[in-house]
């Protein structure tokens, strides 16, 4: 009977020990998601458009002229017009006290006119007596022409704006033969570029 005991035992031993080996813990893997079939599309409507904003004023902005309008080269010519000579001493072209009044009558108004129309020109013409040869006054008047310019420049009108000339002893204003005609003739003069 001892031994049936002990087989029993070693039969019991036997079995748990091969049970143990042989049962494994199995690992729970996650099923998957299940897939979700996509719904049937409901029928569809045009969407509806979005309200447009309100219509806000377009503002165009106008291209500003280079070259102004006729009315305002009226207006530009007036000032032209209260605007003196400039008159020089006999072979000089430095700017007098008068000179300088004379030029700068007007000169802030129409610096401000001019500078807004970047294509339009003003010339400065310069002239002399009839005494001198041709070449000294084509010189002296072109002497004067640049020193009114530079005059103007420095009262504000736009240097690219202003152009000079010499005329020397041609187109006299006054045609006498004595120094009151002659100082007529010694002069700057301000017009719109042709």
């Amino acid at each position: 009977m001892k031994l049936n005991v002990a087989t029993c035992l070693a039969g019991a031993v036997l079995c748990l020990s091969l049970g143990a080996c042989t049962k494994k813990t199995a690992v729970q893997q996650t099923p998957p998601p299940p897939t979700v079939a996509p719904a049937p599309a409901a029928p569809t409507r045009a969407a509806a458009p979005a309200p447009a904003p309100p219509a806000q004023p377009r503002v165009v902005a106008k291209e500003q002229s280079r070259m102004p309008d006729a009315a305002t080269k009226l207006q530009i010519q007036d000032l032209l017009n209260r605007i003196q000579d400039a008159y020089f001493d006999f072979a000089r072209h430095t700017l007098r006290p008068d000179a300088e009044t004379a030029l700068r009558a007007n000169a802030k108004t129409l610096s401000e006119i001019i500078s807004q129309y970047p294509d339009f020109r003003l010339t400065v013409e310069g002239y002399c007596d009839e005494r001198g040869s041709d070449e000294f006054n084509m010189a002296l008047g072109d002497a004067r022409a640049k020193q009114a310019k530079d005059y103007m420049v420095s009262l504000g009108l736009p240097a690219g704006q202003l152009k000079t000339v010499s005329y020397g002893k041609e187109k006299p204003v006054c045609t006498e033969h004595d120094e009151d005609c002659w100082q007529k003739n010694r002069r700057a003069h301000l017009t719109q570029a042709q």
